[in-house]
């Protein structure tokens, strides 16, 4: 259990972590450029460098999923 890198992440995760970073900041650009969303780039680029936090808030900021469940109750 002594092994000196124990810490160290394999291969796939790596390669998986990197299509889920380029996966989320392509889907989050085409769709901020879609719906006309100001600063597409800035999504794309904080896409890319963190996850799931640029997902959530852009759903909050610019797809506004808050009003969808505001509005389901009346």
């Amino acid at each position: 259990m002594n092994h000196e890198n124990w810490d160290a992440l394999p291969l796939w995760a790596w390669i998986g972590i990197a299509l889920v970073m380029l996966t989320q900041s392509t889907w989050l650009f085409i769709d901020a450029r879609r719906r006309s969303a100001r600063y597409p780039w800035f999504w794309g680029i904080w896409g890319i460098i963190q996850a799931p936090l640029p997902f959530i808030v852009y759903l909050f900021a610019v797809r506004k999923i808050h009003r969808s469940f505001t509005h389901k109750g009346r």
